[in-house]
C-alpha cells in the first residue's frame, strides 16, 4: 500500500470514528433528556393512590374526594387503590416497590413511621418514601354504645379493674395510634382487658354501635355514630377540647398526663422521583386539599386541614421517627437499630 492509500484508509477510519461517537453523543443526551421530558409532560396516564384502609372508612371516603378534586387539577384521573391490614402500614412496602416514576402515590399514616421500629421490616421510611405534604390529622377519643353502662372514663376504668380480662376493647390494629393511646391509659391504669384489633374504622365501629364491643378507641371515624346518638363519646386524646363536643373532656384532664395522642397523615411517593413530579403532585393536592368538598368532608369527623409543603413535611416525619423509636423503647417492643 503507497503512502496516499494508507492516508486515505486513516482518514476514512478517523472520519467513522467521529461520527461513532457523535452518534452515541447524541444519543446519551436523548437518553438523559428523555426522563427530564416525561417530568415537564406529567401526568400523561392514570395515577393510583394507595390507601391503607378498608374501602367504606372515613380516611377512604375523603381521599376518594381528595383524589377526585387532585386529579382534575393534573388532568389525569387518580385511581385510589385499597390495601387494608397491618396497621396501615402496607403503603410502606408499595410505595418502596413501585416504580418512581410520580404514578404510584400513597397515604402516609404515622403508623408507617412506627411499623419498622416495631418489626423487622424489608422498607424502611426516611430512606424509601418521599414525602410531598401533609393534609390533616385525626383527633382520637374513646367510645361505648348508646346503651353502655359507662359513663365516664372512671366508670370504664372501674369496671375493668374490678373485672380483669373481661373488658374488651377494639382499636383499628396492632401497633396502630387507636391501640397506643388505649394502652396509654388502661395500662397506666393496671387495667387488664382484651384487645380486639381490626383492620380499619367500619368494622370496628359498627362493633362497638351494636354492642359486639364493650369500648373502642378511634379516630373520630366515630363522628357520625356520635351524633346519631348510637355511641357515647367518653373523651379525647387531644391537647384541647373538641368544639364539635365541647361537654367531652380531654383525657390528660382527667388525670393522664401527656396522654395526647393524634396522627396526621399526608401524601408520599416512592423515593428518587423527580423534583419536577414531586412539585406537581404537591401543587395539585395542595388546591384540592383546600377546596369546599374536601374541607366539609374533612368536617364530617371533626378533622381540619394541617398543611406542611414538601420540605416541611419531610422534616416533620424525621423528628416523628425518632419520637416513635422513643416511644417503641419506652413500651419494650423496639427492634435492634441495626435492622432500622
Amino acid at each position: 500500500m503507497n503512502t496516499s492509500t494508507a492516508c486515505h484508509a486513516m482518514l476514512r477510519r478517523l472520519a467513522f470514528a467521529l461520527l461513532l461517537c457523535l452518534g452515541l453523543s447524541h444519543g446519551l443526551a436523548s437518553a438523559l433528556a428523555a426522563p427530564a421530558q416525561d417530568a415537564q409532560r406529567f401526568p400523561v396516564r392514570p395515577i393510583t393512590l394507595i390507601v391503607p384502609w378498608p374501602a367504606g372508612g372515613a380516611t377512604d371516603i375523603s381521599m376518594r374526594v381528595l383524589a377526585e378534586l387532585a386529579g382534575r387539577e393534573l388532568g389525569q384521573p387518580i385511581v385510589v387503590e385499597n390495601k387494608p391490614g397491618a396497621g396501615g402500614t402496607l403503603v410502606g412496602g408499595a410505595l418502596a416497590a413501585a416504580r418512581p416514576d410520580g404514578y404510584t402515590i400513597g397515604q402516609l399514616p404515622l403508623t408507617v413511621y412506627r411499623f419498622p421500629h416495631q418489626q423487622k421490616t424489608a422498607w424502611q421510611p426516611l430512606r424509601d418514601i418521599q414525602p410531598v405534604l401533609m393534609i390533616s390529622g385525626y383527633t382520637f377519643g374513646i367510645v361505648v354504645p348508646a346503651d353502655s353502662p359507662f359513663h365516664t372514663l372512671d366508670d370504664l376504668i372501674a369496671w375493668g379493674r374490678a373485672h380483669p380480662g373481661a373488658l374488651t376493647v377494639g382499636s383499628t390494629g396492632i401497633g396502630t395510634t387507636a391501640h397506643l393511646a388505649m394502652e396509654d391509659v388502661l395500662g397506666r391504669s393496671g387495667v387488664r382487658y382484651v384487645h380486639v384489633p381490626y383492620r380499619g374504622t367500619a368494622d370496628q365501629m359498627l362493633a362497638v354501635a351494636n354492642g359486639s364491643l364493650m369500648a373502642g378507641v378511634n379516630s373520630t371515624g366515630f363522628a357520625p355514630f356520635v351524633d346519631s346518638g348510637r355511641m357515647r363519646l367518653l373523651a379525647v386524646f387531644s391537647a384541647q377540647r373538641s368544639a364539635r363536643w365541647p361537654e367531652v373532656p380531654t383525657v390528660s384532664e382527667l388525670g393522664f398526663d401527656h396522654a395526647i395522642h393524634n396522627s396526621p397523615y399526608g401524601i408520599g411517593v416512592p423515593r428518587g422521583t423527580d423534583p419536577l413530579i414531586v412539585s406537581r403532585l404537591h401543587d395539585a393536592f395542595r388546591s384540592a386539599m383546600y377546596q369546599p368538598r374536601h374541607v366539609a368532608e374533612l368536617a364530617r369527623y371533626d378533622q381540619e386541614l394541617t398543611y406542611l409543603n414538601t420540605a416541611r413535611y419531610e422534616a416533620y416525619l424525621q423528628r416523628a421517627w425518632d419520637v416513635e423509636r422513643r416511644f417503641a423503647e419506652r413500651l419494650g417492643t423496639a427492634q435492634p437499630k441495626e435492622h432500622l
